[in-house]
């Protein structure tokens, strides 16, 4: 059976997909069609319901789950894991008033973007723009601020730039629990045998890459952003971790505290009539 996969180019999803992707183990019969795309792109084709599984940011879950149920390996979860609110200029004593600044967000349904709204909920102007434009954005003073995720965390001192906040500071305070940014979604229309079946040869994959770490794979380096290995180690030390294998309890309770966040900023309540995750 082939089934279409939509992940992003980012290291640590094509280190947790490349197994299976590549036939590395034993797909239990499964093949997988995929499509690499920047995380607003694939929250958007999830809307669309274009792929029959998929990443996508957690603060986006609330609007797709008529369509996708959550599986429970693959995600992106943390703590020290947040998007960081980054300038040009060297942060001062004297506290910033967003209300009066431009911010660059990479994506009007990611993560970031809630998490920054949780964190600073008075902001009134937010340009939305690929998560790899922001650092140039800021650079060259098209905006105030910038929220950067992804490798930019590891290159934007290099650039000369300067973190003001972490995003995450804000959610792990509040919850004690790890930051949900990106997880994994199958059609919610497949049987549960099938779903069963996706998340143990997700779960597969991602231990293949674990014991296979001497060697970044090809895919890994083909399609990263930045090509420094250092870099890309650094990427997947920080994204790639326990709740990759399988969210747990802690996992499953920070997913559902975000959910809920979202749904109490945007005041549209969507998931009470169904299961959340696939199993």
């Amino acid at each position: 059976m082939n089934l279409t996969l939509a992940i992003s180019p980012c290291p640590n999803d094509t280190f947790i997909f490349d197994a299976m992707i590549h036939q590395k183990i034993d797909t239990e019969g499964l093949t997988f069609t995929y499509m690499l795309e920047d995380v607003e792109t694939l929250n958007q084709m999830a809307k669309l319901s274009t792929a029959d599984i998929t990443k996508v940011s957690y603060g986006a879950v609330s609007t797709l789950i008529d369509n996708y149920s959550i599986l429970d390996a693959g995600g992106a979860l943390g703590k020290g894991v947040g998007p960081l609110l980054i300038s040009k200029i060297k942060p001062s004593e004297t506290a910033l008033d967003i209300s009066t600044l431009t911010i660059a967000l990479p994506g009007i349904n990611t993560t970031a973007h809630l998490l920054f709204n949780l964190a600073y909920p008075g902001a009134q102007h937010k340009i939305f723009m690929p998560f790899d434009y922001i650092e140039d954005a800021v650079l060259n003073e098209e905006v105030d601020l910038g929220v950067i995720i992804h490798e930019n965390r590891f290159t934007y001192a290099d650039k000369g730039l300067y973190k003001i906040a972490d995003l995450g500071d804000v959610w792990e305070k509040n919850t004690g629990l790890p930051i949900p940014l990106g997880g994994i979604m199958a059609r919610r229309s497949f049987d549960q045998d099938l779903l069963q079946k996706i998340n143990r040869v997700i779960k597969k994959s991602t231990a293949f890459a674990f014991e296979h770490t001497e060697e970044l794979p090809p895919f890994v380096k083909e399609n990263a952003q930045e090509m420094d290995e250092s870099i890309m180690r650094k990427h997947i030390d920080l994204y790639v971790n326990e709740y990759s294998l399988g969210l747990g309890v802690n996992g499953r309770k920070a997913v559902l505290s975000l959910i809920k966040a979202s749904e109490e900023f945007s005041n549209k309540k969507t998931t009470d009539q169904l299961e959340i995750f696939a199993d």
